[in-house]
């Protein structure tokens, strides 16, 4: 059976930087819904302070979860000007060298934790006109 992937990633937003990294997140949001159908779900959050920012990404699967890393490297670069990764969390199991690619892309130093076992749970479908990017 399939299991889901669940990947939270928490950021250190540069100083100064809150207001540019926002255009750039929204900006880029859109190119991520339509060229990663796999990710079924990306919710993103700032603290009060603007100075942490985390990400919420849910596959149906490790396979969709390794196509949404394919070029990540790449997409990551333009946002690392506005901030730091902090903390990867893992939910699911992964395919063989994904953790590899995911410590690469955030840096040898970012602490991850990771909860291989997937207990059980649902996902509820929406309408498509009820999603908003």
């Amino acid at each position: 059976m399939s299991e889901p992937v669940v990947f939270i990633i928490r950021f250190k937003i540069k100083e100064g930087k809150a207001a540019e990294f926002r255009m750039h997140y929204r900006e880029s949001i859109q190119r991520t819904f339509e060229t990663k159908p796999g990710t079924l779900a990306e919710l993103a959050y700032e603290n009060e302070e603007a100075t942490e920012f985390t990400v919420i990404r849910q596959f149906p699967n490790a396979d969709a979860l390794d196509r949404h890393l394919h070029g990540a490297d790449e997409r990551s670069v333009k946002s690392f000007t506005f901030i730091e990764p902090i903390r990867v969390e893992i939910y699911g199991s992964l395919n063989p060298g994904t953790l590899e690619k995911m410590v690469k892309i955030a840096g040898p130093g970012t602490p991850m934790e990771i909860h291989p076992n997937y207990t059980g749970g649902f996902i509820r479908q929406v309408e498509a006109g009820e999603r908003r990017i």
